[in-house]
């Protein structure tokens, strides 16, 4: 629900098509997952927190996973993805998941990076071949950069992933 190949989604992909629903004093209140950019006016328009991929909290999980394996070590293991039937370590799945952040900016075997989504300049047009925009969150389908794209604080923590 919540794992996507480019990281931890903040809100539950099962809530695109079935939307979180509340009434709150007699106000019905909906949550829908959004992947990207948002579909509501709420917060000026441009500021999503349901459904894309954001660096600062997939970095934290992956910093609690490494520093929870210190302690319970190679003994305890967690079912990845669930339903898989496959069992990893906490570094295993840390590992993982910095993985799966770092191929929002890697090359896949078609020689794209998934932070460039549509823009085939970034891969036909030499002068953008390495240009690599640092997005303040991505989507949570495609690792697409979306929002800012000049979030260096945040989002420079990959430098720290690839390692």
């Amino acid at each position: 629900e919540f794992l996507s190949p480019f990281g931890v989604r903040s809100v539950s992909k099962v809530y695109e098509n079935q939307p979180f629903e509340i009434d709150l004093n007699s106000r019905n209140l909906t949550l829908k997952y959004v992947p990207a950019e948002s579909d509501s006016a709420m917060f000026g328009g441009n500021s999503n927190w349901r459904g894309p991929i954001w660096f600062p909290t997939n970095y934290l999980i992956i910093n609690s996973l490494r520093r929870f394996y210190q302690y319970y070590g190679d003994d305890f293991k967690v079912e990845l993805p669930t339903g898989s039937g496959q069992f990893l370590t906490l570094k295993e799945i840390a590992d993982d998941l910095a993985a799966r952040l770092s191929a929002i900016f890697l090359k896949n075997t078609e020689g794209s990076r998934a932070v460039h989504g549509l823009h085939p300049q970034y891969k036909s047009d030499l002068n953008f071949a390495d240009l690599i925009l640092f997005f303040e969150y991505f989507d949570g389908d495609n690792g697409r950069g979306v929002g800012a794209s000049h979030q260096t604080g945040w989002t420079g923590l990959v430098a720290e992933l690839l390692f």
